[in-house]
């Protein structure tokens, strides 16, 4: 029987050093892992000390990255792929998506998202909080559209049941997705008192869902570590610090 590879991920520590940073692509690699069902170490770099394991281990990279038997990998994309290939039935599960458009679902959030917090002129909110609306919105359409597997099922069906964005179980796809998401939710309650509304009900769904799986939920940064990140970027439009 082959020996089981040894594996370590170096995520970004939080900011007392002790816990998980705020970092989406960490997370996403952290997940990927954790679903794989394989064996890792996890360890947390505090970047304000600049240890010396980023010096020799990656010099010039900032986490994550990946140890695997020894060898650094340092592209997150990369790291993705490296698993999928690696880690592959029939010992660990597949994780890769049956549709390539549910890997772009939601692609644009985030730039959005950005340009929305992070924008210092009321005069222009409205305007940056609808294009990211729709950014939203878009991605709700997406999940209550079914996919094309639903349809052989039930070609009369006009809604989509599923669970996640590809189906009914987590991929590389919501592992992307998803830590960005929970930035978003996080950041947009504080800085702009802005909620998802309801009335997306496939992304409130998937969210709700999302939140129930360990994979996810455990591998979030606390919410006071994501604010403490965007403290200096994100503006407040009316001073109530």
């Amino acid at each position: 029987m082959a020996e089981a590879p040894k594996i370590e991920l170096f995520i970004k520590a939080s900011d007392d050093g002790a816990g998980v940073g705020n970092c989406p692509f960490c997370q996403r690699l952290f997940m990927i892992l954790w679903m794989k069902g394989v064996n890792f170490t996890l360890t947390t770099v505090d970047m304000k000390r600049a240890p010396e394991v980023l010096k020799d281990l990656a010099p010039g990279s900032q986490p994550p990255f990946l140890l695997y038997n020894g060898e650094v990998h340092t592209d997150t994309n990369k790291i993705e792929e490296f698993l999928e290939e690696t880690l592959a039935p029939p010992k660990y599960p597949k994780l890769c998506c049956r549709y390539k458009e549910s890997n772009r679902a939601g692609d644009d959030i985030f730039h959005k998202f950005s340009a929305y917090i992070k924008n210092p002129n009321p005069g222009l909110n409205d305007m940056l909080e609808k294009k990211f609306l729709r950014s939203l919105m878009k991605l709700d359409q997406y999940l209550l559209t079914p996919l094309q597997h639903e349809l052989d099922q039930n070609p009369n069906a006009g809604q989509s049941t599923r669970q996640y964005l590809d189906g009914d179980s987590l991929t590389l796809a919501d592992c992307n997705l998803l830590p960005k998401l929970h930035i978003v939710k996080v950041v947009c309650r504080k800085y702009r008192d802005f909620e998802i509304p309801g009335a997306l009900t496939g992304l409130n769904k998937y969210l709700e869902r999302a939140y129930q799986k360990e994979q996810f939920r455990n591998t979030c940064p606390n919410d006071a570590e994501i604010l403490l990140a965007y403290h200096s970027v994100a503006k407040y439009l009316n001073k109530k610090n």
